[in-house]
């Protein structure tokens, strides 16, 4: 691509993990995109048990997934290069250009440079840094095919512990001569302050490229904020971009699956009121290592339907579906089920004639038997018998985009997993299978469907003895678009729009001052 014109673009980095990166970020996209720009989300590394299936086969982050979708444009695996799912605490998967190339400790992950230019080679000696050729190729791509590209941070760019291999903060930013954007969150307190820190921490060169803030999550009267911005850029040299404010019913994709509140819903927006006469509870057990919990996302979206994340038994008494879901780790799950009691609780509504729903590795564990010596290197492991399905894992993950029909409806869904399925009776159902109310499958995102999931929710009404109705007019494409529009809007009307034009467009002011002490 010598010569060829290269987009401008900006990075979005963070006071803190959760400070709001993934929403500003998406914001941005839909707002440029509304402009007529051409433009691209990019995240150099994401962690999380989230992910999705681009077209081309790749899994990625659904984070960035969304953004693409946010930019309005189709997700490539050159969005995120660097995928890490984690199956402990102490390693993950390495997802390299959307495929798998093998576990990796984190010592081993942040370790020393080396000579190896195999990536996959690097990986495993240690050599973390070098994969920032590798994003910075993929960066280049997308600006010699977008007029902009919006990158997203992870954690906070001054944990200096990590600065010397960071690819995804300053590192990128210092490679692609970016300008920086640091978000943090009002709700937490002390947002000047970790501000103020963030770039005092960063070495000279680093800190050349902090732009400024953006406040997010923001409640009240923002003149109650300004003498503070004012003291801010006095003390910095550099202006505050935008102050968003905090907004109920933002249900986008979450990086990690492992941070949902056990009790919590779904989302925070208002539900709307039942079409029929009942309401329908569901029931998602929150098993480790829980991946695509974004699954159930639809299910939240039907007027009437309740979703609530459990991990007690007693909690699946009232509860009309119990939704298994996928996990990174299916033969840990089990062990919880069953240490818990849930698997007991599962059994005995399965002998009911209650519905029960396994998705990916939720369907593994209602199988019979799991032979697994690549996840969890377990061997033979019983599951839970309510499917005929033996699971055999194999090292080659499948990465695919299945279509098909059930109920007598089109599904379109993806699927990312080591297991294969052996159904060796019961009822065909979207590659899995269904015996009485208990259903399995290895497809992910089934339940966007909307034709689908209005027939599988009369089915599990029916079998639930509810009178319940599904609204016959709901989209989850329609309304995953005006959520994305929502955060378009937050950056339409709070933010300095211009000046974030000038950054993507001419990079970060020249002149910005030092702010002592620096990088140690």
């Amino acid at each position: 691509m010598s010569g060829a014109k290269r987009g401008g673009g900006l990075l979005i980095a963070g006071t803190t993990s959760d400070a709001g990166k993934s929403v500003v970020t998406a914001g941005i996209c839909r707002w440029l995109a509304r402009q007529g720009v051409k433009v691209a989300p990019f995240k150099a590394q994401n962690m999380s048990l989230n992910s999705f299936v681009t077209l081309e086969g790749a899994e990625i982050g659904r984070a960035q997934a969304m953004q693409a979708q946010a930019a309005r444009v189709e997700p490539t695996a050159l969005m995120n290069p660097v995928l890490l799912k984690p199956g402990s605490d102490h390693s993950s998967q390495v997802v390299l250009l959307g495929k798998p190339v093998g576990e990796m400790s984190a010592r081993g992950f942040f370790g020393e440079a080396g000579g190896s230019s195999s990536p996959g080679k690097a990986l495993h000696g240690g050599r973390r840094e070098q994969l920032l050729g590798i994003v910075t190729d993929c960066l280049e791509q997308l600006r010699g095919t977008y007029d902009a590209v919006i990158c997203e941070g992870a954690g906070s760019p001054a944990e200096i512990n990590l600065r010397r291999t960071d690819i995804v903060n300053m590192g990128i930013a210092r490679a692609a001569r970016f300008p920086v954007v640091v978000v943090g969150d009002i709700d937490r307190g002390g947002v000047f302050a970790s501000f103020f820190g963030t770039t005092a921490l960063l070495s000279p060169e680093d800190q050349s490229l902090i732009a400024g803030y953006m406040v997010n999550k923001f409640r009240g009267d923002v003149s109650l904020l300004e003498p503070g911005m004012e003291m801010l850029r006095g003390l910095t040299g550099r202006a505050t971009y935008g102050v968003l404010p905090f907004r109920h019913g933002l249900g986008i994709d979450e990086e990690d699956g492992l941070r949902v509140s056990l009790r919590g819903a779904v989302r925070e927006s208002v539900v709307a009121p039942p079409v029929g006469e009942d309401v329908l509870r569901v029931a998602v057990c929150a098993v480790p290592l829980m991946s695509n919990f974004t699954d159930v996302d639809a299910l939240a979206a039907e007027p009437g339907v309740v979703v609530r994340f459990v991990d007690r038994a007693e909690e699946l008494a009232d509860a009309d579906l119990v939704v298994v879901p996928g996990t990174r780790g299916t033969v840990k799950a089990l062990q919880w089920l069953r240490e818990r009691g849930l698997a007991d609780a599962l059994l005995r509504r399965a002998a009911e004639g209650r519905p029960v729903l396994g998705i990916c590795g939720g369907f593994q564990v209602l199988g019979e038997r799991i032979s697994d010596e690549v996840e969890s290197k377990a061997g033979e492991v019983d599951g839970l018998g309510l499917l005929p399905v033996r699971i055999r894992f194999e090292r080659e993950k499948t990465l695919a985009r299945p279509v098909g029909s059930a109920l007598g409806e089109d599904v379109a869904g993806y699927e990312i997993h080591h297991g294969v399925a052996e159904v060796l009776g019961g009822e065909a159902f979207l590659d899995g299978c269904r015996v009485g109310s208990v259903w399995g499958t290895h497809w992910h995102g089934s339940l966007e469907s909307d034709g689908f999931r209005r027939a599988f929710l009369r089915e599990v009404a029916t079998a639930a003895g509810r009178r319940f109705v599904p609204a016959p007019d709901t989209s989850f494409a329609t309304l995953r678009e005006e959520q994305l529009d929502l955060l378009g809007d937050l950056i339409e009307e709070h933010a300095d729009t211009r000046a974030l034009l000038r950054l993507i467009e001419g990079g970060a002011p020249s002149g910005l001052p030092f702010i002592p002490p620096g990088a140690p």
